[in-house]
């Protein structure tokens, strides 16, 4: 059963990758290995076979999302394009694909691993210190938080099929700070990490 989904976020960055999304999803496909291999494979060993995960932002399920399915977990992912999710649906159909938005998100239950891969730094700085309340409430104890950030405080613009996109970053500091604030340990931090296309990459256990 296709779950309901959510009130659509009227933001700029889920009406941006709406239009982009065509382009996206024939440039944005599944590799063997995906780039970000290393990062799943990391946060995938640190779940019980068959755990559940929580993709923010997962665009439309490919490489990241499809990657945790063939690994043999199982995959909730929200996204606030309705194509994107469209696409989700018809290449995953027995997984749950939410429209829907990540700020305030409450699903009323919990997941092995939240992920949120290019997608949680588009979010504005305020936006950002609040999604931590939320990671955390999706997580169960033990779980795993894998995400992307920039390398430094601060904001950037980038350009995808001519649309632009905005890029936001807290400072590493910062980060640090929320994370054990909301009961997190960090496993591992990489700025720009150079085996995985410059990405700077935060994965993060919930205590207890």
């Amino acid at each position: 059963m296709i779950p309901p989904d959510l009130p659509a976020p009227p933001t700029a960055i889920c009406a941006a990758y709406q239009r982009i999304a065509p382009w996206f999803m024939a440039t944005r496909s599944a590799t063997d290995p995906p780039m970000e291999a290393a990062w799943l494979r990391t946060m995938l060993a640190m779940l019980a076979p068959g755990e559940t995960v929580l993709d923010l932002g997962c665009g439309m399920g490919e490489p990241l999302a499809g990657y945790c399915l063939r690994a043999g977990h199982t995959v909730t992912g929200i996204d606030g394009a309705p194509a994107m999710i469209a696409a989700c649906r018809e290449r995953f159909p027995a997984m749950d694909w939410i429209v829907g938005d990540m700020r305030g998100l409450d699903l009323g239950r919990s997941f092995g691993a939240v992920l949120a891969w290019d997608s949680f730094f588009h979010l504005s700085h305020d936006d950002q210190r609040a999604m931590f309340p939320v990671f955390s409430a999706h997580l169960r104890p033990g779980g795993t938080l894998l995400f992307t950030s920039g390398p430094h405080h601060g904001e950037a613009v980038g350009v995808m099929d001519g649309v632009a996109f905005r890029h936001c970053s807290l400072s590493p500091d910062e980060y640090r700070r929320l994370l054990a604030g909301h009961g997190f340990a960090v496993e591992d931090h990489v700025v720009e990490d150079p085996h995985c296309g410059g990405h700077t990459v935060w994965l993060a256990r919930k205590e207890g």
